[in-house]
């Protein structure tokens, strides 16, 4: 399980760490997303399309997010070559930024905006559910 969402940082187009894994097959997908229904760490989608100028605007801030925040997983979806996959998340407009922990959405964001994408990553990173709470609940 660990091992699927583990990437090596590569350095971004501006030289920045960049921890996002792009998925282009719907295997992958699948094979990413059951490996986050076990696991308690944001995952952040991003559903994006080559030819949107927003999603183009954003991207480099993607990237340096998951350089930044090293306790999230970053994924890329390209809605054209996933639609399937863009359909069962109802994405409607590029880019959307899903947040999900432990298989279930906990917020998403529609459109370019920094700001809301980074303070809904705190958000959430900060709200993970820690061990001793899960055993407090049990």
């Amino acid at each position: 399980m660990g091992g699927v969402f583990s990437s090596k940082s590569k350095p971004a187009a501006g030289g920045e760490p960049s921890a996002v894994v792009a998925v282009h097959s719907k295997a992958k997908w699948d094979e990413l997303w059951e490996a986050h229904k076990t696991t308690t760490k944001l995952v952040v989608i991003d559903f994006s399309a080559s030819w949107c100028g927003p999603c183009k605007m954003i991207e480099p801030v993607f990237k340096e997010m998951s350089g930044r925040f090293t306790d999230v997983v970053f994924l890329k979806v390209d809605v054209d070559e996933l639609a399937e996959v863009a359909r069962t998340w109802r994405v409607e407009a590029m880019p959307t930024f899903v947040l999900a922990r432990g298989g279930e959405e906990v917020g998403r964001i529609v459109g370019a905006n920094k700001d809301e994408l980074e303070r809904s990553i705190n958000t959430f990173r900060s709200a993970a559910p820690s061990a001793s709470a899960a055993t407090a609940m049990a």
